[in-house]
């Protein structure tokens, strides 16, 4: 899979995808912070899956519909747990992740969306 793992997701989990085979474009490597949106269109534009802790993206998406290829949310998850939930999300949500679904995990809950998409 592909994916842009916004700075804010931190570089381990960025490695940790890229050590199991995955594409993965770390947002660090882009230079200055560009924004959420940019973020979003850049991921949405080269295909990828955005994994962030940022919930700012899910009002550009679902509110003000920014077209995407996949939304991965991890608010409030601290980082020495983000690896092991994603492997659990990969191994046990695969359809859904590949899907370009908007994920939230939250504690112990995840919740899958799909909104409708435009572009």
């Amino acid at each position: 899979m592909r994916f842009l793992v916004d700075r804010c997701a931190g570089r381990h989990l960025a490695e940790w995808l890229e050590e199991k085979g995955h594409d993965v474009l770390d947002a660090r490597s882009l230079g200055p912070d560009p924004g959420d949106l940019a973020l979003l269109q850049i991921a949405n534009e080269q295909e990828r899956i955005l994994v962030t802790i940022d919930t700012d993206f899910g009002t550009l998406v679902f509110r003000e519909k920014v077209p995407h290829h996949g939304l991965i949310r991890l608010p409030g998850i601290p980082s020495r747990q983000r690896i092991a939930l994603m492997a659990d999300l990969l191994e046990n949500h695969r359809e859904a992740v590949a899907a370009g679904c908007l994920i939230t995990i939250k504690g112990d809950k995840i919740r899958i969306g799909i909104p409708s998409r435009s572009g």
